[in-house]
């Protein structure tokens, strides 16, 4: 079959140019400033141990952390989902890719037929000399297709392909460094809750001691009434505290236990011991907030999905323009017997040219591209708020962790003045200058401002976790890019279509 003029000169040029329509995509250009505000004074930290970004949990010097945010990444949900959305994505890859490629299938049949005389074709076909009733139709045809892709809408498709799988291997490292931190996050706050609850009830133990006192007092008329209520008072204010407290607890243990994947109670035994709070290492090598673009995995999975958006923008395009495809069946039939289905006599073959071209349409195809644009525009501003908010999240999290530990200093001299006061009282009880009120008043505002202190350890501690977070650990841009190139190298032989 001949092709026309026309149609011949637009097949050349699209195979000698190989262009793809639609607009080349560029990765937008976000500027920041060379350092974060709080940068010199995170520099300035003394921590006892320093923080590796790949894992940085090691660095807080807790191997039950530790071995709880290995027991989470390698068994939490979440992740479980991730892991299935890039599985959908690679397919979503493989299918693009097939576009570009022939598609053939292969079919046969044998037929046996028997004609009733009784029907006007069978009166008719009866009346015909040497007429067999019985017949046999044997066919074996293998068809091939392929669309070409004159104008690079396919070669888009597979552009926008690879971008959502590399946004879907960035959104698996983004779901993984949101467990790692959560589960540290959750650890630390069960540790200070444990603290706190141990320092309310010695507060609890001090406040009953010294409402016996008074009592005591009281019924030998060498206390006020009023002293008596102010203590009942204090101390109901203390029973009300441990309630809340170990609420509190009971919903960490349980969120800790569904971050590791298990059944609440599955790990609450273990971790029913009181530990310290983990102390925050030193975190180092923070690089600019330029920087975050290539670390940060949610940021990459933004960009990524920009980049699909643009070259969807050039799918829309292509529909402006006519679609080319290529078909032909080649094969062998006979009515005869089956052993005469492949001699020259029973071959047949057909060759097409198809052409589709929405000539009288355009009106939906500008429609079409208009909302491409549209998406491409949103996902640009989502990049870019994404990336404000990224570095609104480490200054955030610098900020807080410096302020608490400077609040953590403040009261561990305090704490130290109280210890010492408290030493005082108490020698000078057993001397009989003062009474036992006083030592257990001593004791009390010793209790409250060591709860101070342990709530300033656990947001310290909390607020590393936050800057580990919001800094990205050690992900980098350039790994996702690699990756997704050595699947695109795949996808470009035989073996991912074998593999599909």
């Amino acid at each position: 079959m001949l092709i026309s003029r026309p149609i011949a000169v637009l097949l050349s040029a699209g195979l000698i140019t190989g262009c793809a329509v639609g607009p080349d995509y560029k990765k937008p250009d976000l500027r920041f400033s060379d350092q974060y505000i709080g940068q010199v004074q995170l520099e300035k930290r003394k921590a006892q141990s320093n923080a590796d970004l790949a894992a940085w949990w090691d660095g807080f010097d807790d191997p039950l952390l530790s071995r709880y945010v290995r027991l989470a990444l390698e068994q939490n949900l979440d992740i479980a989902q991730a892991n299935a959305r890039i599985v959908q994505a690679k397919s979503g890859l493989g299918v693009a890719h097939a576009a570009l490629l022939p598609s053939a299938n292969v079919n046969s049949q044998a037929i046996r037929n028997h004609q009733s005389l009784e029907t006007p074709l069978g009166q008719v076909l009866n009346s015909t000399p040497g007429y067999d009733r019985n017949a046999n139709l044997y066919e074996a045809n293998l068809n091939t297709s392929w669309e070409l892709d004159i104008f690079g809408g396919l070669r888009r498709e597979q552009e926008a392909a690879v971008a959502e799988y590399q946004a879907a291997k960035a959104g698996d490292t983004a779901i993984r460094l949101a467990v790692a931190a959560q589960t540290s996050d959750i650890y630390i706050t069960i540790r200070g809750l444990q603290s706190r609850l141990d320092i309310s009830r010695k507060q609890l133990e001090t406040q009953q001691q010294l409402l016996s006192k008074v009592n005591m007092l009281y019924s030998k008329g060498l206390a006020p009434r009023l002293q008596v209520q102010q203590v009942k008072g204090a101390l109901a204010q203390v029973k009300a505290v441990i309630p809340v407290l170990e609420t509190a607890l009971d919903v960490s243990m349980n969120a800790l236990d569904v971050m590791l994947g298990v059944a609440p109670g599955t790990y609450r035994a273990e971790m029913s011991e009181v530990r310290p709070i983990p102390v925050a290492p030193q975190i180092s090598s923070i690089g600019s907030p330029a920087d975050l673009l290539r670390r940060r995995p949610d940021l990459i999975v933004a960009e990524r999905r920009l980049a699909a958006a643009n070259a969807k923008i050039g799918v829309a395009v292509s529909e402006y323009y006519p679609k080319l495809a290529l078909s032909a069946l080649i094969g062998s039939a006979t009515a005869i017997s089956g052993g005469n289905l492949f001699s020259s006599a029973a071959n047949q073959a057909t060759g097409v040219v198809g052409l589709r071209w929405r000539l009288f349409d355009f009106a939906r195809i500008n429609a079409q591209i208009v909302q491409a644009k549209g998406q491409e525009a949103e996902a640009l501003a989502t990049y870019r708020q994404s990336a404000l908010r990224a570095t609104e999240e480490v200054e955030n999290a610098i900020s807080a962790l410096v302020k608490h530990e400077e609040q953590t200093e403040v009261l561990l001299e305090g704490e130290h003045s109280l210890s010492q006061a408290r030493k005082s009282a108490f020698a000078a009880y057993r001397k009989g200058v003062v009474s036992l009120i006083e030592v257990l008043h001593a004791d009390e505002n010793l209790l409250k401002i060591s709860d101070t202190k342990v709530q300033a350890q656990t947001e310290s501690a909390r607020s590393a976790v936050a800057a580990f977070k919001a800094l990205g650990g050690s992900w980098e841009e350039s790994s996702v890019i690699s990756l997704s190139s050595n699947i695109l190298n795949m996808a470009n032989s035989d073996t991912f279509t074998k593999q599909q």
